[in-house]
């Protein structure tokens, strides 16, 4: 189910995708945290976020995986973030729950990330090959602590009144 594409260039258009949603999920964290709204960095991050998580589903594999269980949290937060934005408008509770979600996608995207980082990286691959080792246990746990603590500020900070900044 690679939708037409040869493997490899599925896996890039995949992986780009992942890029993308970091990257623009970050931009959108931080303004959170400065109580910036972002509309066009929201919509690409909510955007190429579910499409990541939708494509990581193409792939051949022959059992439910740790992926497809992170991928379909994900979906789920998403939903939940998309609901809260653009149908809720961020109104009343629905803001903290807008936070939460999307900090909480965006763990999900760089926890992704984490673990393949180790799978493919021949430096990281050979510091925990079966990534249950310190320096993955680390890794992660490093990645949760700042989510935790970068999305506990945000839904502190974030009152969502001001508009994007020109």
């Amino acid at each position: 189910m690679t939708l037409g594409l040869s493997l490899e260039n599925f896996t890039i258009v995949h992986v780009v995708l992942s890029l993308v949603g970091i990257a623009s999920g970050f931009v959108v964290l931080f303004g959170l945290l400065a109580d910036r709204r972002l509309d066009g960095w929201t919509a690409l991050f909510l955007s190429s976020t579910v499409l990541t998580s939708v494509t990581g589903y193409g792939f051949p594999v022959d059992r439910v995986l740790p992926s497809h269980v992170v991928g379909t949290l994900s979906l789920l937060v998403l939903g939940v973030a998309i609901l809260a934005r653009y149908r809720f408008r961020m109104a009343g509770r629905w803001r903290r729950a807008y936070v939460i979600c999307a900090a909480v996608a965006l763990y999900f995207n760089v926890f992704v990330g984490v673990v393949q980082s180790f799978l493919r990286v021949p430096a990281l691959k050979a510091m925990a090959p079966q990534q249950n080792e310190p320096p993955f246990l680390i890794a992660q746990g490093l990645v949760l602590v700042l989510f935790l603590g970068l999305g506990t500020l945000a839904a502190a900070r974030y009152r969502g009144d001001r508009a994007d900044v020109a």
